[in-house]
Formats: C-alpha cells, sequence, structure tokens
C-alpha cells in the first residue's frame, strides 16, 4: 500500500457518519453549512459562465464583427485560466484556500466589468483574460476546501447537493443567457456576476480564520509559469490563426508549431529542476492521477466544444434565435448534470468509481455519431442530446474522487488544481480547434451568420457533422484512457483502497 493510500485511510478515520454535515473535527454542522453555501456560490460563478456566454456569440460577432474570432472570447478566457489553475492550487494551500479565493472572486469581478464595458471585440477578450484569471480559482478552490473537510467516499454524496448548483447554473444560464439576447443586450450576461461575487466575498472573508496552511519548502517556479503561459498562448494561437488568417503551410504557421515544441521541451527541463515546480510533476508519476489528466482533457475538449458550438449550430444552421437556442441547450446542460449526480449515488452504493466513465463515454461517443448521421430533426436532436449529457456527466466527479485519493490530504490543493487544469486545458483545445474546424468548414464568408441559402445551409451543416465526429472519436480516446484508471474500491470506513479483486 502506497503512501498516499495510508494518508487517505488516516483522514478518513476522523471522519464522522455519512451525512451532508459530515465534516471535520472543530466544524459543527451549522458551521459546514456556512462552508457549503459561501463555496458554492464561486462554483455557480464558475459554472454558469460558459452557458450564459454560448448563445450570445453570433449576435456578440454581429454587432463587433469577426464571427471566427469569437472563439476568442472562450480561448482568452480559458487559456487565462490553465496558466492560473495550478498557481491556484499551490497559493492555497500555502496560503489558506479561502483567502487566496476571496482575491479570485475580486479579480473575476474586475474581469466581468471590463467585458460588460468593452466596445470592441479586441478589448472583450483581453477582458474575457482578465475574467480568466479569477475563474481560474473559482472551480479549483471550492472543489480544494470540499475535499478539505469530507472524506473520499462522501464527496461522492457530496456531488448529488453540488448538482442543485450546477443544475440552476446549466439549465438557468442558456434560457436566462438567451432570453437576455434575445431581449436586451448580452453585456447584462456579464454586469450580473458583479452582486454574486459580491456575496460570494462577504461569504468568504466571515470565514478566513478557519484557514488550514501547508508548509511549502523551495522558491516558487516563475521560469515554470511564464514557460507554460508561452507554450498555451502559441499553440492556442496557431490551432485559432491558421487557414484564416495564414495558410496552414505558411512561414507563420511553421515558426508558431516550431516555437511551441521548443517552447514544450524547455518547461520540462524546468520543471524537473525546480525545488517547487509550477505543473505537478509528483502527482502525474502517479498512474491513477496519468491516465485521469488524460481522461479529462479529452472529455473536456468534446464537452466544451459541444456546450459553446451547439447553441452557433442551432443559429446557423436550424435558424434558431438566441432564445429558442438557449431552450434546446438545455437537454445536453441537463443531461450532465443528471449523469453526475447519478454518478454520485452509484459511488455512494456500490464504493466502485473507476468503471462509470469509461462506459459513460462510450454512450457520448455513440449519442455524438448519432447527432452528425442521423437527420436534424428536433426529437432526434433532443434525444440525442440528453444521452450524450449523461455519459459526459459521469467524469468529472469520480476523476476528482481519484486525484484526491491518490494525492493524499496535505496535496489537496495540488490535487484539485491538477484535474482542474486538465479540465481547462482541455476546454481550451476544444474551443480552439473545433472553433478552426468549423469555421473552416464553412468558410470566411462575413454574413454567414444569416445563412438563407440552400448552399451554405448545406456547407453549415456539413462543417458540424465533422465536428460532431470528431467529438465522438475524443469520447472513446478518453474512455480508453479512463478504462486504465487503476480501479479503487471505498471500504466501510470512507477509506480509498485499491480493488483487491
Amino acid at each position: 500500500m502506497d503512501a498516499s493510500v495510508r494518508e487517505g485511510r488516516a483522514a478518513a478515520s476522523a471522519a464522522v457518519p455519512p451525512d451532508v454535515s459530515a465534516v471535520a473535527p472543530g466544524f459543527d454542522r451549522a458551521r459546514f453549512r456556512r462552508l457549503f453555501i459561501a463555496v458554492m456560490v464561486p462554483m455557480f460563478l464558475a459554472a454558469v459562465d460558459q452557458t450564459l456566454l454560448a448563445t450570445a456569440t453570433p449576435v456578440i460577432s454581429r454587432e463587433l464583427g469577426g464571427l471566427r474570432d469569437t472563439s476568442w472570447l472562450a480561448v482568452a478566457y480559458l487559456l487565462a485560466a490553465v496558466v492560473m489553475v495550478p498557481l491556484y492550487g499551490r497559493l492555497g494551500d500555502r496560503h489558506g484556500r479561502r483567502k487566496v479565493l476571496s482575491a479570485a472572486i475580486v479579480v473575476f469581478a474586475l474581469g466581468s466589468l471590463a467585458c460588460a464595458m468593452a466596445p470592441t471585440l479586441g478589448l472583450l477578450v483581453a477582458a474575457r483574460a482578465l475574467q480568466g484569471v479569477g475563474g481560474g480559482g473559482l472551480m479549483t478552490l471550492s472543489q480544494a476546501l470540499i475535499g478539505e473537510v469530507v472524506v473520499p467516499r462522501l464527496r461522492a454524496r457530496n456531488q448529488s447537493y453540488f448538482a442543485i448548483i450546477f443544475t440552476l447554473a446549466s439549465v438557468g444560464g442558456p434560457v436566462i443567457g438567451g432570453l437576455v439576447v434575445h431581449h436586451a443586450s448580452w453585456r447584462w450576461l456579464f454586469l450580473v456576476n458583479l452582486p454574486l461575487c459580491a456575496i460570494a466575498y462577504w461569504r468568504l472573508r466571515k470565514m478566513l480564520g478557519d484557514d488550514r496552511r501547508h508548509a511549502v519548502t523551495g522558491r516558487p517556479d516563475a521560469l515554470g509559469i511564464v514557460l507554460f503561459a508561452l507554450v498555451a498562448a502559441t499553440a492556442l494561437v496557431w490551432l485559432t490563426s491558421a487557414g484564416h488568417h495564414f495558410a496552414w503551410a505558411s512561414a507563420t504557421s511553421v515558426a508558431l508549431v516550431t516555437a511551441a515544441i521548443l517552447l514544450a521541451v524547455a518547461l520540462v527541463r524546468a520543471e524537473r529542476r525546480a525545488e517547487r515546480p509550477f505543473l505537478p510533476l509528483e502527482l502525474l508519476a502517479l498512474p491513477s492521477v496519468r491516465y485521469a489528466v488524460l481522461t479529462v482533457v479529452a472529455f473536456a475538449s468534446a464537452m466544451f466544444a459541444m456546450v459553446f458550438y451547439l447553441p452557433v449550430y442551432l443559429q446557423l444552421a436550424l435558424h434558431s434565435n438566441p432564445a429558442e437556442s438557449g431552450l434546446l441547450l438545455l437537454p445536453l446542460t441537463a443531461g450532465i448534470v443528471g449523469g453526475s449526480a447519478l454518478t454520485g449515488r452509484i459511488i455512494v452504493r456500490t464504493g466502485r468509481p473507476t468503471a462509470i466513465p469509461s462506459a459513460g463515454l462510450s454512450l457520448a461517443a455513440l449519442s455524438l455519431l448519432g447527432l452528425a448521421l442521423l437527420p436534424p430533426t428536433r426529437p432526434f436532436l433532443i434525444g440525442l442530446e440528453v444521452t450524450t449529457g449523461l455519459g459526459l456527466g459521469s467524469v468529472m466527479s469520480v476523476m476528482q474522487i481519484v486525484t484526491q485519493t491518490a494525492a493524499g490530504p496535505a496535496r489537496l490543493g495540488a490535487a484539485a488544481s491538477t484535474i482542474s487544469l486538465a479540465r481547462t486545458l482541455g476546454s481550451s483545445i476544444g474551443a480552439a480547434a473545433f472553433g478552426a474546424l468549423i469555421y473552416g468548414l464553412i468558410g470566411g464568408a462575413p454574413g454567414i451568420v444569416a445563412v438563407r441559402t440552400a448552399a451554405e445551409d448545406a456547407r453549415v451543416a456539413r462543417a458540424f457533422d465533422i465536428a460532431f465526429l470528431v467529438a465522438a472519436g475524443l469520447c472513446l480516446a478518453a474512455a480508453w484512457a479512463a478504462s486504465r484508471v487503476p480501479t479503487l474500491r471505498f471500504d466501510r470506513e470512507q477509506a480509498a483502497a485499491p480493488a483487491v479483486d
């Protein structure tokens, strides 16, 4: 039995009986409820951000110009979050997660205000990057706080409670976003964050005395942070711009690819020499964490592509208005939430989490294949969205549990940031790659938002059919990686142990 499993057992032995108030010693039910509420608001902000914006993309392109470049509204946010996620995990472990989460909320609020005031697409993209600097800490630190006070098996049960918040965010986000864009202005989608940020900040500031700190040795890895940002930015610029701003085989394209490869090599060398590396290489050396990361990267690429580009498909190919596209996104987001809640219940009953994502991702792959091949009628679309969502919803809760169990209690922040980094990196790749694929196949016609001719309709439909096939392939790759995660079993004392069967 390795050290991380022994640490997990030791932490679990201090747990109280399994209910929502099951927390670490020193927390009574009322104090835990306050923590739960304080953490849920930042998680809601992180979950609702992309679903609110998804329905607004075509409208923003009409007002500010540049349909293809609107993919940077997602990429800029996610790129900033990718860079910040591991940093937030380390800072939270060292300085206290509630304190660092409060700072992240302030930055997220400033970015939201800047987005609402942006007069051009370029400034809106820059404001989204600022928003992502704060947003990178919302989910990471919230998950770490939950892991700090709830033992592994009960974290699965907590997923059903979290599902209430994600239901509000995932189900309400597209509807609210579509209605606001259709009847008012997309700028209100950012302004609504401000009062929510104020509430979250107020709740957390009252709980700073509960922060726990873990000793950290070694110098901060400033070089690793810079190199990682350069690698991610270079690769994503190439993905979003090749074939659009410059040819795939042009000198610019070759230079960007070469630069990304050289920077990646320099990053790996720097991280191996760093006293306290920016990337959690010590966790990635564990097989369970390594395959969990691969699963999440592939899964997140497919999921984010669906959430962000399905409303674009509905508005371009099926001629839905923003409000209708928001409603038609509901089956997917509701399926994701339902899949997450169902997965949590199965884990609590069986104590065997690791077989679920592989089956769920296989279901999602078959559903995406159906979206590509079956006629785009609304009954087919709604049914396949639901099954796709159910499959995609089976992944994140399991991979969080796997990595936190493998990491042990002293590295919960690093574990949470590892999975959040994988999810954000996958989402960034999905936003960039699927945007390049879809808009490249559609073509560069500036009036494509208002497609009306049969030839343009056919071109749009073909582009999205190919995108659905690619997403299905990613889900199959994620299912394979999930099948390689070493089997875990939670015993009746809520500790995690390798399966012996």
